[in-house]
């Protein structure tokens, strides 16, 4: 577990996502903002299962409030291919300086496993997000009907050692 402090000075704390954050987790791919729209499809059934956070690695950005923390983001790492698999904060907590966070661990994660890159295939409005954080572009990844109805680029961090 780790502790950071956002640019607005609440401590983020980023730690280990267990089986019991499945539904927060689910929450927020489902209710992002980034999905609104023509986009909305992609998320309606998706579903962050236990299952899923115990084979990956899953970590939560957690902020303070008076119940022990709240899930304000969250990222998941495959090592096998690497690919940083899903990476969502919740839309009031966008802004802040949690995207960046999540990246700047997943990358110490990444490095801490032997990994030298990490793909990330994005979501077309989180574009700009992923070059503003050091990704680099290395193509696109073609829409896949019924499931993705458009093309998405592909990204890649390349982590030094």
């Amino acid at each position: 577990m780790s502790s950071r402090t956002s640019p607005t000075s609440q401590p983020i704390t980023i730690r280990r996502a267990v089986a019991r954050d499945a539904k927060r987790l689910t929450r927020l791919v489902r209710g992002s903002g980034a999905y609104a729209g023509k986009y909305a499809a992609a998320v309606a059934g998706y579903r962050v299962g236990p299952d899923y956070i115990e084979a990956h690695r899953a970590y939560a950005a957690v902020g303070p409030d008076e119940h022990g923390g709240r899930v304000l983001g969250f990222y998941s790492l495959v090592l096998a291919p690497p690919e940083l698999d899903l990476l969502f904060v919740a839309d009031e907590a966008q802004g802040r300086g949690i995207g960046r966070l999540l990246v700047a661990h997943m990358q110490s994660e990444a490095r801490a496993a032997g990994l030298d890159r990490v793909m990330v295939v994005s979501h077309v409005p989180a574009e700009g997000f992923y070059h503003r954080v050091g990704a680099v572009r290395i193509g696109t990844a073609l829409a896949n009907p019924p499931a993705v109805l458009w093309d998405r680029p592909e990204f890649e961090f390349r982590i030094p050692s």
